[in-house]
């Protein structure tokens, strides 16, 4: 991770800046012991049933930190979950679910699943991410998706041809709302077709006019709202007018609403794949840096949720101020006492920065001998541009991004991508600052016109990622990821890499 850049940047640091507010410590839950796998199962050949099959999930354990992926499948497929605890079935479905949906085994995940009709108490974030994963794996056999598989029978068998888009021209959301507009509009040109794209003023009208004025102009759907808010009222609703894909997530814990999708760039769900990420390759004790506002506070949530739905512990949580030098916050997340980070119960980083912020950070743990502590973080470290020099700072750092910002990393080139021809006419007349938005126009149109056949929702390759459809409406996004290597994004092609030095 040294570069001659950072160590130019280490050698001005000053050490006594403002320092990090640090979040409430949080509590040490058990590690997964470190014996060998064989010799845990040979150990279960001789114990009771019920503590074999405790045991036995302890070994499949190991076997997915360590890589070894069919083995560990293999061996939670023979565990009898009935015989486990009801905390240890928890974590079996989620091991079971996870290797099953990375080796494409939607019957094992349905399996797995099955957890979420018996009522076990489990963590929000668990249940979440377990009905992502049978979402998955029914679109994947092609059975129906729980609540939303009968929400459309209106558009049963139709094209999709009366689309209207729902998106305030003033206030403060009408910039981004032009943003996703126009690239609607890019995207509905270069695609053709007979698709009829109108336009309403959702700053003009209650939302209830605006469903009214869709009606009047025979619309199948509706896109929108972008307002949280607004969603947040539909959400609560029994059912909505019109079938309607709005382009923001609600504030409720599930969306009751039939007819009501819900799709956007969220940034909670980058925090949760990296926290996935970051268990698949071994670590199990993590730092975390996040910003001390609102925006932080509910990414930072997500991670820490995620991370100890897993059975991970965060050793340090850190609310850094944006507008203060990174030195005392890298201090507090790394332990670093007279001058050296003290990492012998830190695994890893996960880091929630812009651009500006987060280049300094690497350089910063380099000062401390800390240069090789891996680095997890979202997409919003990125701009979606080529600046090797600011990036090279970046070197090593992992991180999740949509396809059309990551082309080279996420599908081998820009050709490839998903709607090649609209990302090349949006790329040349675009600001690199706007074009996750202007992606996500793109998906949003891809999805409107799929809801006849609620199906093909699952696994769609997008602009934004790989979409799926949840059972209560909300769509979710899976995004590849990408290590800065000579300030560029580059591709990481398995999962174990983020340890194993490459």
């Amino acid at each position: 991770m040294k570069q001659s850049l950072r160590g130019l940047l280490a050698a001005t640091l000053v050490a006594f800046l403002v320092a990090g507010c640090a979040m409430q410590s949080p509590s040490v839950v058990d590690r997964v012991p470190a014996e060998d796998p064989g010799q845990l199962l040979s150990q279960a050949e001789q114990q009771a049933p019920e503590q074999a099959a405790k045991t036995r999930l302890e070994a499949a354990n190991i076997m997915a930190q360590q890589g070894e992926r069919e083995r560990a499948f293999e061996t939670a497929d023979g565990i009898d979950e009935s015989l486990l605890s009801e905390p240890d079935r928890v974590r079996w479905a989620l091991l079971f679910s996870e290797l099953g949906r990375a080796l494409n085994e939607p019957r094992a995940v349905l399996r797995a699943t099955q957890v979420l009709d018996d009522e076990l108490p489990m963590q929000a974030n668990q249940q979440q991410t377990l009905a992502e994963r049978q979402s998955w794996a029914r679109g994947a056999l092609d059975q129906p998706s729980g609540a939303v598989s009968v929400a459309l029978p209106e558009l049963e068998g139709q094209d999709i041809r009366r689309i209207v888009v729902a998106l305030p021209e003033s206030g403060p959301l009408s910039s981004v709302a032009n943003t996703i507009a126009s690239a609607m509009r890019q995207h509905h040109q270069v695609k053709g077709g007979n698709v009829e794209l109108n336009f309403l003023d959702a700053s003009r009208y209650s939302l209830d006019e605006l469903y009214d004025r869709a009606q009047q102009m025979n619309a199948q759907l509706i896109i929108g709202p972008l307002d949280k808010d607004q969603v947040t009222q539909l959400e609560q609703r029994d059912s909505v007018p019109l079938p309607t894909l709005a382009l923001n997530y609600g504030n409720g814990d599930s969306n009751q609403a039939q007819r009501l999708f819900q799709y956007g760039l969220s940034a909670e769900d980058e925090a949760r794949q990296a926290a996935r990420r970051a268990w698949q390759d071994g670590h199990r004790q993590m730092s975390m840096m996040v910003p001390d506002n609102g925006w932080g506070r509910r990414v930072g949530e997500a991670f820490w949720n995620e991370w100890h739905g897993q059975g991970g512990e965060i050793t340090n949580a850190v609310r850094y101020n944006p507008e203060s030098s990174v030195s005392n916050a890298v201090q507090t997340a790394l332990n670093v006492s007279g001058e050296r980070a003290r990492l012998n119960n830190i695994d890893a980083l996960f880091l929630l920065a812009l651009p500006e912020y987060a280049r300094q950070v690497p350089p910063t743990m380099d000062y401390y001998y800390a240069p090789n502590l891996p680095i997890y973080a979202t997409s919003h470290l990125h701009e979606g541009r080529l600046q090797t020099r600011l990036d090279q700072d970046l070197n090593d750092v992992m991180f999740v991004d949509i396809p059309w910002q990551i082309p080279d990393a996420a599908v081998g080139g820009e050709e490839a991508l998903p709607f090649a021809a609209t990302y090349q006419s949006l790329r040349d007349e675009s600001d690199a600052s706007m074009f996750r938005l202007m992606a996500m126009g793109v998906d949003a149109y891809e999805l409107a016109i799929r809801f006849s056949d609620l199906n093909q929702l699952n696994g769609l390759n997008g602009s934004t990622g790989t979409l799926y459809l949840n059972d209560d409406g909300r769509i979710y996004r899976e995004l590849p990821w990408a290590k800065f290597q000579n300030g560029v994004p580059s591709p990481i092609l398995i999962p174990g890499l983020g340890n194993s030095g490459e």
